[in-house]
């Protein structure tokens, strides 16, 4: 298990964007853009990151560097915010095909994040 991020999260001027700001790199130099859940197949940490977020209601992701922007319906960041970070802050922890993972097999739930 890798350690935990450390996740900033700060409101676009869109109120369906947030931007997730890392302690970390998930990327290398390129841009990587998932505009849908079927785009996210492969093993890298921005395509498992994706994958997760979709899963948790995301409808676009933008992974570059440090920084995750991830839109979806503003009606629902109030739910889904915490959750997202909670799913970066322990990306590298729970990474791998022998992951296993949800917060149910990790038998964890999301923690709520302070509104910023």
């Amino acid at each position: 298990m890798g350690q935990p991020i450390t996740v900033s999260v700060h409101a676009g001027a869109n109120p369906a964007v947030r931007f997730f700001d890392c302690n970390r790199s998930l990327t290398g130099m390129a841009i990587e853009v998932y505009n849908a859940p079927d785009e996210a197949t492969g093993d890298r940490p921005p395509d498992v990151l994706a994958k997760r977020l979709f899963d948790l209601g995301a409808t676009k992701v933008t992974v570059y560097s440090n920084v995750a922007v991830v839109e979806a319906r503003p009606a629902a960041w109030p739910d889904i915010e915490p959750k997202m970070v909670f799913t970066l802050e322990h990306l590298f922890e729970f990474y791998g095909d022998d992951a296993g993972w949800s917060f149910e097999a990790r038998g964890m739930e999301p923690v709520a994040s302070p509104v910023k």
